[in-house]
């Protein structure tokens, strides 16, 4: 009844649409989804830049060519196992090993319809 009230007052658009808003604006603008936390009394709304800060990576403990893989990531957005073997100077199968485990550790994703498509993007986008 109290948002009715404030509808018919102009004190809001609609019931219901700003969290998808505020979803959709944060896919826009590249940024993670943020995190709704509803405390008993308040509703808390988290905006963050990225998930996947320096802190929250060092405590995953990847080698160091999976450190590298994750900052030529943030520059290029994607990578291929064949360039991430040709990058570190490792075989296909090392690279592979290496992905895999970044994707386990949930901060990379396989994106693209099939094998010769196939490449690695941040988990986040």
């Amino acid at each position: 009844m109290l948002a009715k009230a404030f509808f018919w007052i102009k004190y809001i658009e609609e019931v219901g649409t700003g969290t998808n808003k505020i979803i959709q604006w944060c896919k826009e603008w590249g940024l993670p989804e943020p995190e709704f936390e509803y405390t008993g009394s308040s509703l808390v709304v988290i905006f963050r830049k990225s998930k996947l800060t320096e802190e929250y990576l060092k405590t995953l403990d990847f080698n160091d060519r999976q450190n590298k893989a994750m900052e030529f990531l943030r520059k290029h957005k994607k990578i291929t196992s064949k360039e991430y073997a040709k990058l570190f100077g490792v075989t296909d199968r090392t690279a592979r090993n290496d992905l895999r485990q970044l994707i386990n550790k949930k901060v990379i994703r396989r994106a693209g319809t099939s094998d010769k498509t196939s490449h690695y993007i941040l988990a986040e986008f």
